[in-house]
């Protein structure tokens, strides 16, 4: 798919402003407690390599943010707020697909905002933006061990942890946002350069709008990730050394192991502009990939950045099956997103040049009756 042509949203990690809050029930703990015995139960197959088998095509989209919203104090959601959501989920599904006026002026219609969530409001209604038909964000709560999950992070409150004493304070966006000089000074994401929110990572997460899908290649000494959107490549050397040359890549440096079942990726050396949660020159990312299950792939995150928190923190989420392949994802074919963002600069400086020189004319101007002098 390609992109809305003047929008772009960042990692767009929201879900719809619901007031829902409260403690896992009996009920969802025993669930969860099933779902974990047959994890440990299971044995993944093993490929031609001998290694556990995870090859396939993946998805990790879902309507589970990255954080957890105001109000909720609940890493685990009830049966009844799950329930509740996803009936939300396909109500705004069915609203979005309602078709457009044709005849409707450019400005954006006014729509509810009980029922609608937040990047899709903005999406819908910035010009270019798209119909809801056009996305795929997930319209599920994501489920781990059986648990319907607030967050995709496992930290107590579901948050970003707090820097410690002295530690500098994370980074703004500044990757295009807000400037207009040049497409260079424009994201990367928007560049079609790599792909917008954190598809590729590493951490890994889903952007909230569409093409959180992956496809997982094995071979004897690489674990590649195919990443649906901008079409990215991770490749992870097994049992190899991060490199020592300096150089960053966009995705850093990837190296990986197995551990019994599980894949354990090590990645460093990861560049400013993929910086996650401020961290960068010192983040180290390790991830987990462990096959749990006929159509469940669990994976899971830790952050370490010594300078910036004192101690380890991330998340897990679970991938599931894509019911299909990934197919091109073509940035660039009639993408007119840099030129109308960087023309219009243009034309609001010039406007901005002219009514400049026309004040500056109306100010030399004698008054009216006056001569030069007088």
């Amino acid at each position: 798919m390609k992109r809305a042509a003047t929008l772009f949203i960042g990692t767009a990690l929201c879900v719809a402003p619901l007031a829902l809050m409260s403690a896992a029930p009996a009920a969802a703990q025993a669930k969860g407690e099933a779902k974990a015995a047959a994890k440990s139960s299971y044995k993944a197959p093993r490929n031609a390599f001998g290694q556990p088998d995870l090859a396939g095509f993946w998805t990790n989209n879902t309507m589970t943010p990255m954080t957890r919203r105001a109000g909720v104090t609940s890493l685990v959601y009830t049966e009844e707020q799950v329930k509740e959501m996803e009936a939300l989920a396909e109500q705004e599904v069915e609203e979005g697909n309602r078709p457009t006026d044709p005849n409707a002026p450019a400005e954006a219609p006014a729509q509810r905002t009980d029922n609608v969530r937040p990047e899709f409001a903005a999406a819908g209604g910035d010009v270019g933006g798209y119909n809801r038909g056009w996305l795929d964000p997930g319209h599920t709560v994501m489920r781990v061990n059986g648990e319907p999950r607030s967050s995709l992070l496992t930290t107590p409150n579901g948050q970003i942890p707090k820097r410690k004493a002295g530690a500098p304070a994370p980074q703004g966006f500044g990757r295009g946002m807000g400037s207009f000089d040049s497409y260079e000074t424009r994201s990367l994401g928007e560049r079609c350069v790599i792909g917008f929110g954190r598809n590729g990572g590493p951490p890994m997460f889903p952007n909230g709008f569409y093409n959180n899908n992956y496809e997982f290649v094995q071979t004897p000494d690489t674990f590649v990730i195919h990443v649906e959107m901008n079409h990215d490549l991770r490749i992870v050397r097994l049992n190899g050394k991060h490199r020592t040359d300096g150089v960053r890549p966009y995705f850093g440096d990837s190296i990986g192991w197995w551990e019994g079942d599980t894949l354990v990726v090590e990645t460093t050396n990861i560049p400013r502009t993929q910086a996650f949660a401020g961290s960068w020159e010192n983040l180290k990312v390790t991830e987990r990939f462990t096959r749990v299950g006929e159509n469940r792939l669990h994976y899971a995150f830790q952050i370490d950045d010594p300078t910036l928190w004192d101690a380890p923190w991330g998340g897990e989420y679970e991938f599931a099956p894509l019911n299909g392949r990934i197919y091109e994802y073509a940035c660039h074919e009639g993408n007119y997103a840099l030129p109308g963002i960087l023309g219009g600069a243009r034309a609001e400086e010039q406007a901005a040049a002219e009514e400049a020189a026309a004040k500056a004319k109306a100010d030399a101007k004698p008054a009216k009756g006056k001569k030069s002098g007088d």
